[in-house]
């Protein structure tokens, strides 16, 4: 009785850490798709395919407080509440 109980615990702490597991392998899915196509956006508005990574940033870093000084506040990061 106490034999069954026990099994029945540890599968339902199985499900819960392969529910965990799948729930994280699917949010690095997304954020790795994600990741892509901003890439290819990037590639393709500044013609930036031919610079290495660094090159790459040096340019971003050019541009990045002209841009987030301009950019609507609708396309801001939320700020926020402590």
């Amino acid at each position: 009785m106490v034999d069954d109980h026990i099994k029945r615990l540890e599968q339902q702490i199985r499900r819960v850490e392969q529910s965990i597991v799948r729930e994280k392998q699917k949010q690095r899915k997304a954020r790795t798709r994600r990741l892509i196509q901003k890439g290819a956006l990037l590639e393709k508005y500044f013609e930036c395919d031919q610079l290495s990574v660094e090159e790459t940033e040096k340019l971003l870093k050019i541009f990045a407080s002209s841009v987030n000084e301009k950019k609507p506040d609708k396309y801001k990061k939320p700020k926020r509440m402590l």
